[in-house]
């Protein structure tokens, strides 16, 4: 099993070189490569999260490890989704990395196959974790889209070109969808924490930062739809706002521990 995650790691990192590269020297051939090797590695992630999941008799999103893992894969699905309705290589450039850096760092975190406190076992798991999942990973990719939209820029790109407004767009677009779903990850897991701990609310770290997540995207909405904001302050935004999503994945976990340290 864990030859399949880290067959799936290194495939990641190869599509990643092979689309940077060939999105660098505007080699088609190259880029082809990437999106085959992004094809076989999102098999062999997939195999390997079924595989995981049968053993552990559960849906594998319990812990730190299997929520980086499934985040990965969200981002994979995402990233063929929108590639296959676009055709454009830049959302390749931005998601893949994504997948490789977040599965990354799963590769740090301890793999052993544990089971979930009996308060935990609910029907509210998988929708809670997995729109968390699909949430970060919209945002993540929308971070990279306004990495990519910067350094466009700064090669002189005009921001009236059609491809910016194109990756302005898609980034906007993304952001709705994991605002959208980080808000049934505030809501449902309000509803489990009550179930769980007779509480809806009980302003742990982890709860603390996913509302000053949202609430930082709202404001990015917020500049976009009422103020007409674009481009390149979008682009800063979505970045800022990514460095929140981390925190609130990975930072809060290893600094600030709480009810929800079990994930770690």
């Amino acid at each position: 099993m864990n030859i399949l995650f880290f067959a799936a790691l290194i495939g990641y990192f190869a599509a990643s070189v092979f689309q940077f590269v060939g999105s660098s020297m505007k080699k088609e051939g190259l880029r082809k490569i990437a999106r085959l090797l992004l094809a076989a590695s999102f098999g062999l992630h997939t195999a390997f999260m079924a595989w995981r999941g049968i053993e552990a008799e559960r849906v594998p999103l319990a812990n730190q490890f299997e929520f980086a893992s499934g985040f990965a894969w969200a981002a994979v699905v995402m990233a063929f989704a929108l590639y296959r309705r676009l055709k454009q290589e830049w959302v390749m450039t931005a998601a893949m990395p994504v997948a490789f850096l977040v599965l990354s760092y799963a590769a740090f975190q301890p793999m052993e196959i544990k089971d979930i406190m009996p308060a935990l076992r609910s029907t509210w798991f998988v929708l809670h974790i997995g729109s968390a999942a699909f949430s970060y990973a919209a945002f993540a990719i929308a971070g990279g889209l306004g990495v990519s939209y910067l350094m466009q820029l700064k090669k002189g790109k005009s921001e009236e070109n059609a491809k910016m407004k194109q990756i302005d767009y898609m980034g906007y677009r993304l952001v709705c969808l994991g605002f959208l779903l980080l808000t049934v990850v505030i809501f449902s897991g309000a509803i489990w924490a009550e179930q769980a701990w007779s509480s809806w609310w009980s302003w742990d770290p982890k709860e603390t930062w996913a509302l000053i997540t949202w609430i930082f995207y709202a404001i990015y909405l917020h500049q976009r739809l009422r103020l007409k904001w674009q481009g390149k302050r979008m682009a800063y935004l979505s970045i800022i706002a990514l460095v929140l999503v981390v925190f609130t994945f990975a930072g809060v976990n290893l600094l600030l521990p709480g009810l929800h340290s079990y994930a770690v």
